[in-house]
């Protein structure tokens, strides 16, 4: 079933999937949307939860606001890429 998924899917479309995970994950704001729901870097590594899944998610969610200048050339690439290929 899943061979059937990512066969029809297809490669290149999954990478645009995670893009845009990795878009979403981006932007998200700690002072408004992150902190609020205890969710910010400071309270994981507080209380020393930066090994369980909520410290990886967030060590992953900083990770990506961190490295938004290469999300951003390639966000550019892909666009260009779909433009030229049509």
């Amino acid at each position: 079933m899943v061979t059937i998924f990512l066969y029809g899917m297809g490669l290149w479309t999954l990478l645009e999937g995670f893009l845009l995970l990795a878009n979403a994950l981006a932007i998200l704001n700690e002072d408004r949307f992150l902190a609020p729901r205890g969710w910010s870097m400071s309270e994981v590594s507080g209380n020393g939860q930066t090994k369980s899944l909520k410290g990886q998610i967030v060590g992953l969610i900083y990770a990506t606001q961190f490295l938004r200048m290469p999300l951003i050339a390639l966000n550019v690439l892909i666009i260009v890429v779909k433009l030229v290929s049509g």
